[in-house]
């Protein structure tokens, strides 16, 4: 592009603010791009026959780039316009004219100005005055109504404006115009969302600003503030803060009065501004912001008290199955003394047999009859402890559930599909037993719909219910039926019926037809039947000639030989003398020049203007403060020239999940489409997973404890990473759940210009789910399974087929499941492509049922036949399998870049919050992402040293050069933003030998 004087701010710019210099440059500049030449100066037919009409180089050349500029950017040719060669050369060799006769063109302005006035008047064009004003702000108006952002307002005015065939006014007008329209969207939105509300509403409303004595500040930050480590106490704190909203009565619809991207605008704002600031706003706009946070606060709310209820139910049966396992473990030593002596009676019996004699003597006298009977209670006693089911256990933990399940199951309405559901009843019952002040007994009539049918036998002694353990029964049938979407909860957004997460019926067929296999359910699994059967019958026929490489069948078990090592002993070497001449840099320097490069800085927003930091050094320290883990305070404290005020400020303002993946997304773009980048990859496979976070004893956010890491509590940041080594997603993740479900919501929804077709993983990142919806959404599918040779393969059809593969054969695929489920399957993989849901919410809601249902069958037999056929790639080729190693092994190289970075507090996050955990990891990923991107152009400037001074660097050794190293980069000590803000734009030089020795010396 090309940013001509005229474009320049103008005064008034201050004032309204609409655009960016780059954006600016964007939308009133002359593109230069190839592809943009073609699309808006390529001359039609007759475009030429009129161009040509005129007399003379320069004035066809004239006049063919006035008619080009009226068509786009719109302004027409204006006094000292700066018009790019790109630009004259295309429209030059069009005329078969030279360029540079364009110097010529112009020297009368009468000349200049009848060209355009017959431009103007062949194109249908008709200038813009001070009458049109009104239009402009209409069309801005109309634009602002769905979204605040400038450079969209504009773009929407120019278009208006070209639509009605009106030339384009100064850049200055439109901005104004286009202010002007914001802020009168703004203006009616905020009246829409509040014209609904009663004189009562909005006193409650305006009394959220003020202090509470009882609560010791504002009820706006005591809702906010609501706890998220599992607890009684704590979801009854939630339900209080809940019934406190829900006392406003703000009906949900309210949102339906304005666009849904505006109302989201009004809550963020909301979610971030202080009470201080809030009161600040015009009656209105407070209001207004008020309004649609305390609608989205009930939701979060709704959502953070089921979550915790499911929790802390299910905490119940997890402590009752640990219990278990700790008296199983007690009894080790007892169950080999009685087995010994089981053993001892069989070998009588059998002696007696053998003998035929009688069966009793012989036990007498070889183990002794009193002996058998003082074992006897021993026993009984395992025989019980076996037998014993968690929901005995767990009773022991009613009081607890007491604690706060009367005021959860009193708080909400649940909802099912059938209006007389069992589990509905049951809680029904128990509302009114709650509610009852004496004791209650449970009539032997309820409803016994449990998640495992042997509930009720335990539940029902002879003729009378055992309350404590209907009770808790009922609410782990309920825990179930939440998370599988099977029960569901109004006005939460996690809790919905599963449906709901789905498109409309009405949309599937349009967003069907871009999925990559057939619609056709019978197509499918013929074409899928043919492919396996051919691809088992060649796999027995190699098997059984030995033919393939580093596999083979022993006793009926497949043995697959490990990979050896496949890095040279030259690469070493090779890393060191590439890591000695990169340059020495600390990470404020390297943050800065990654910025200055990839333009990520222009990502982090004003939450309310839309602008960008006017001091990017609070930015960067503030995105550092995350990744290091230092936390706000101590990074002010170590930065010279930040204050804590501004970080806080820039950190509430400008860091949202939104900006920080925009800034993600403009590094990896940028690596992706480096040259030297291409030494590891095409950018189109890549890896995901999991590496465990410590983090403080409070269990706030996703944090638990898992036994595989120790008895710290902590979360899991599951990152996938490119071909190319580019850490392209990161997101928290339970440490206790497994990883599969988050592997698509990566390659789905990473927003960078990556391609990922093939995905690897580890045994935890895979499920018959994943292969299924990997295949159907587009994406080879290749997880490292340690346990593969126990896996069995899944014929279509009877196993005897294959009577080689006879050891190796399972169950045969349902197709019947798949037939009977097909078009609810189409309709959630559609939902899926469209990004109408995530597939991880998919999978959970799947992963919840107790009972498999028909769509979880029919993706499960799905997936087994794309796992069958998997495998068979897997034991087949051994590249498959080193591909596999290779990725994986690049992202296990990252978890070591990332535990240098991360070290602050031990590397043990103390947030207690899931969404600033979730900032923590989008920070350290950021500034992941921007070490390997300077490293790679840095790498590529040595090597090109190295090669240019005779040494060789042969590409098969640099793709094992991570570029992940560290040593040359200062990581801590002192960050000095405003030191390197200043220094040099240019490339850094090389640490070259004479500068090494300098050094030493």
């Amino acid at each position: 592009m090309v940013w001509a004087d005229r474009f320049l701010p103008e005064p008034f710019m201050a004032q309204y603010n609409l655009l960016t210099d780059d954006e600016r440059c964007q939308l009133f500049g002359i593109p230069t791009d190839q592809a943009a030449l073609i699309r808006h100066y390529t001359l039609s037919p007759e475009e030429l026959e009129f161009v040509l009409a005129r007399r003379g180089d320069r004035n066809r050349l004239g006049v063919a780039l006035q008619l080009c500029l009226f068509r786009h950017p719109g302004f027409g040719l204006r006094d000292q316009e700066v018009v790019p060669d790109e630009v004259l050369h295309y429209l030059a060799a069009q005329l078969a004219v030279p360029m540079e006769v364009y110097r010529d063109y112009g020297r009368r302005r009468p000349t200049r100005l009848e060209h355009s006035q017959e431009v103007a008047k062949r194109l249908g064009l008709r200038s813009s005055g001070r009458a049109d004003m009104p239009l402009m702000v209409d069309i801005a108006a109309e634009a602002a109504w769905s979204t605040d952002r400038g450079v969209d307002i504009a773009n929407a005015l120019m278009e208006g404006l070209r639509d009605r065939k009106i030339i384009l006014p100064a850049p200055g007008t439109l901005e104004r115009a286009g202010a002007t329209g914001r802020a009168r969207a703004r203006r009616l939105t905020a009246e829409a969302l509040i014209a609904p509300l009663t004189p009562d509403q909005l006193a409650q409303i305006d009394a959220l600003l003020g202090t509470n004595p009882d609560l010791g500040r504002t009820p706006l930050a005591w809702l906010r503030g609501f706890p998220e480590a599992p607890s009684a106490g704590n979801l009854n704190d939630i339900l209080e803060r809940l019934d406190h909203i829900r006392r406003i009565a703000l009906q949900p619809v309210l949102a339906d009065a304005i666009h849904e991207n505006r109302f989201r605008q009004f809550v963020r704002e909301g979610a971030v501004a202080p009470a201080f600031l809030l009161s600040d706003y015009g009656p209105r706009r407070r209001r207004a912001t008020l309004v649609a946070q305390m609608i989205d606060l009930e939701s979060q709310l709704a959502d953070a008290a089921v979550e915790m209820f499911n929790k802390l139910v299910g905490s119940m049966f997890t402590r009752a199955n640990r219990r278990k396992e700790r008296q199983y473990q007690g009894t080790v030593k007892d169950v080999g003394r009685l087995m010994r002596l089981f053993d001892q009676t069989l070998s009588a019996l059998q002696n007696a047999h053998d003998r035929d004699i009688d069966a009793f003597d012989v036990l007498d006298a070889e183990v002794g009859w009193w002996t058998l009977m003082k074992a006897k209670p021993e026993v009984a006693a395992l025989a019980e402890l076996a037998a014993e089911d968690p929901l005995i256990t767990a009773t022991e933990k009613y009081m607890t559930l007491r604690k706060y399940a009367p005021a959860f199951l009193e708080t909400f309405t649940f909802r099912a599909t059938k209006t007389r559901d069992p589990v509905l009843s049951a809680i029904e019952i128990l509302r009114q037993a709650n509610r009852s002040k004496g004791r209650v007994e449970i009539p032997a009539s309820a409803p016994m719909s449990f998640s495992h049918k042997k509930w009720k036998a335990l539940v029902v002694d002879g003729r009378k219910v055992d309350r404590r353990r209907y009770e808790i029964a009922v609410c782990a049938t309920l825990r179930d039926r939440l998370r599988s979407g099977d029960i569901w909860i109004d006005g939460t957004r996690n809790y919905q019926r599963f449906d709901r997460y789905l498109l409309p019926k009405s949309a599937v067929p349009t967003a069907a037809a871009k999925l990559p296999f057939t619609l056709d359910a019978h197509a499918y699994i013929e074409g899928r039947t043919r492919l396996l059967d051919w691809r088992l019958r060649r796999f027995e026929r190699k098997l059984k000639r030995g033919a393939l490489k580093d596999v083979e069948l022993r006793n009926g078990r497949l043995h697959i030989t490990p990979l050896t090592a496949a890095t040279s002993p030259e690469v070493e070497p090779l890393d060191r003398m590439i890591d000695d001449i990169l340059p020495r840099i600390r990470i404020t320097e390297l943050l800065t020049e990654v910025a200055r490069r990839t333009g990520f800085l222009s990502a982090f927003t004003d939450l309310r203007s839309g602008r960008p930091h006017d001091n990017p050094n609070a930015v960067l320290a503030a995105i550092l403060a995350d990744a290091s883990n230092l936390g706000l305070e101590r990074m002010a404290n170590a930065s010279p020239g930040v204050s804590y005020a501004q970080l806080a400020w820039t950190h509430d303002w400008y860091m949202r999940e939104e900006t920080y993946g925009a800034a993600l997304a403009a590094i990896i773009d940028t690596h992706h489409a480096h040259s030297f980048a291409d030494i590891w990859g095409q950018g189109t496979t890549s890896s995901s997973d999991g590496q465990f976070v410590r983090t403080g004893r409070g269990r706030g956010g996703q944090a638990a404890v898992n036994a595989k890491y120790g008895i710290d509590p902590g979360v899991r940041f599951y990152t996938h990473v490119s071909d190319q080594h580019g850490s392209y997603r990161s997101v928290v993740i339970s440490s206790t759940g497994s990883e599969a479900p988050y592997v698509l919501d990566g390659l789905m929804q990473h927003g960078t210009s990556l391609k990922i077709t093939e995905h690897y993983t580890d045994t935890g990142g895979a499920s018959d789910h994943i292969f299924g919806l990997s295949h159907m959404l587009g994406f080879r599918f290749v997880p490292w399974l340690r346990d593969l040779a126990d896996r069995k393969l899944a014929p279509i059809g009877s196993a005897n087929q294959y009577p080689g593969l006879k050891d190796l054969m399972g169950k045969p695929i349902r197709t019947d499941a798949i037939f009977e489920c097909w078009d609810e399957v189409v309709h959630t993989v559609a939902s899926v492509d469209a990004g109408t849901v995530a597939p991880s919410i998919i999978l959970k809601k799947l992963a919840a049922y107790r009972r498999q249902n028909r769509l979880d069958l029919a993706l499960q037999e799905i997936g087994r036949i794309e796992r069958s056929l998997f495998t068979l790639d897997w034991l087949e080729d051994p590249d498959l399998r080193r591909r596999c190693r290779a990725g994986l092994n690049k992202g296990e190289a990252r978890h070591f870049l990332a535990q240098a970075i991360h070290t602050q507090r031990q590397g043990r996050m103390t947030d207690r919050t899931l969404l600033n955990q979730g900032f923590r990891a989008s920070g350290l990923n950021l500034v992941i992402a921007a070490i390997v991107c300077w490293n790679t152009i840095y790498m590529d400037r040595a090597v090109r040293h190295l090669r240019s001074t005779g040494v060789d660097v042969p590409d098969r050794l640099l793709a094992h050069v991570a570029p992940l190293g560290w040593s040359h980069i200062s990581l801590t000590g002192d960050y000095l933003w405003e030191q390197a803000a200043q220094l040099s734009t240019d490339y850094r030089p090389l640490r070259l030998q004479d500068d090494i020795l300098a050094t030493a010396a």
